[in-house]
């Protein structure tokens, strides 16, 4: 997990080629006049979803396989739970078509961080997630979450 500002996104464009695609993305496009859902990027290898949602009191733990997350605030403030994959019991087995698992934590071993407009965090395979998220009640959010193929 990297958790940081949009402004010094550069400093992880070593990582692998397709985060440096959907870090230049979010900096090179007006996300505010952006309409919500898919936008492609480069096809189904790096892709980002913009949505627009009320935070929640909770939900369940997910995580990917095939592809990192850059989830990337527009609007508003939530909190996202992180856990490693490891602390998770599978509760809705592998969708591959869709790239995702639900988990729920069968130890106390997560914390939450709050993401803030202009914050991103990049989770990878093996960081179990729960975003959306009130951080103290309840926010009107604008997010994009960039679809990065590892």
């Amino acid at each position: 997990m990297i958790k940081d500002k949009l402004i010094y996104a550069d400093t992880y464009y070593g990582i692998c080629e397709n985060l440096k695609k959907g870090f230049e993305w979010l900096k090179n496009n007006d996300l505010n006049s952006l309409p919500e859902g898919k936008h492609e990027i480069e096809g189904s290898i790096v892709y980002a979803n913009i949505q627009s949602y009320e935070t929640k009191d909770n939900a369940p733990y997910e995580a990917h396989r095939e592809y990192a997350d850059i989830q990337f605030i527009i609007k508003g403030e939530e909190k996202i739970g992180i856990t490693t994959y490891s602390n998770c019991t599978v509760t809705e087995k592998y969708n591959k078509d869709k790239d995702i698992e639900f988990l729920s934590l069968n130890r106390e071993k997560d914390f939450f961080e709050t993401l803030k407009e202009g914050e991103f965090l990049v989770l990878f395979p093996q960081d179990a997630h729960k975003p959306s998220i009130d951080p103290d009640k309840k926010q009107n959010v604008k997010k994009v979450v960039v679809k990065v193929k590892l």
